[in-house]
């Protein structure tokens, strides 16, 4: 029986792509060659963090398709009764937003989506600001 992922809502959506971004992004550093653990933690933190996200989450709105569009608009929309530390309101909703297309993407079986999206959110210019706050 398939279920419509539509349904879902954002708030379980991103909690479920929480983890999966963060272990693409996790693979895709891994793959890029043997690093110190301590590094590769620290590079994986600077692209998971929620400004990160928000960056990359801009960074992709405009190359998703309309349901794609659709559930990251969902998301950012989201009521959520939490926010990050070191992060400002919008970009913890932006974060939000991606994370919830992630988790959609997943249940979705889109891994070649996930993978492709992932990689142009690595490329994301570096957050500055968020330096030294790990």
């Amino acid at each position: 029986m398939e279920q419509d992922l539509r349904k879902y809502s954002p708030v379980c959506l991103a909690f479920l792509g929480d983890g999966v971004y963060g272990l693409y992004v996790r693979a895709a550093l891994v793959g890029e060659g043997n690093a110190r653990a301590k590094e590769l933690h620290k590079r994986a933190s600077s692209i998971v963090s929620a400004r990160a996200q928000a960056r990359a989450m801009e960074a992709i709105e405009d190359i998703l398709d309309e349901e794609e569009a659709d559930i990251l608009r969902r998301g950012v929309n989201a009521r959520v009764n939490h926010q990050a530390k070191n992060a400002t309101a919008g970009d913890y909703h932006k974060a939000t937003g991606l994370e919830a297309l992630f988790g959609y993407l997943y249940l979705a079986g889109r891994e070649d989506r996930i993978k492709e999206l992932v990689n142009i959110c690595i490329e994301c210019p570096d957050d500055k600001e968020n330096e030294g706050s790990d």
